[in-house]
């Protein structure tokens, strides 16, 4: 019964963070969910932002993805370096 309800929970996650518009990055030592922008967005009409004006011009990133917060769960301690030397 566990088994079965695997596939539906993963369905389940994807379907949210599809319509949430957050990327999943999982891997061994994290799991990162970072907000992804909208293509439906009237400012920056799904680019993520635009280009300000001016001698020195940068990219302005627009709120419909840059003002969310980003999530990071660590799973697995990352190895420590070791102090000694190898040989």
């Amino acid at each position: 019964m566990a088994a079965a309800a695997v596939p539906v929970a993963l369905a389940a996650a994807a379907a949210v963070l599809k319509a949430g518009r957050w990327q999943l990055y999982a891997g061994r030592h994290r799991v990162h969910l970072t907000p992804y922008l909208r293509r439906s967005c009237p400012d920056c009409r799904g680019e993520g932002g635009w280009w300000a004006d001016g001698p020195f011009s940068e990219m302005e990133a627009c709120g419909c993805w840059s003002e969310r917060r980003e999530l990071r769960i660590r799973l697995l301690p990352v190895p420590a370096w070791p102090d000694e030397p190898p040989f």
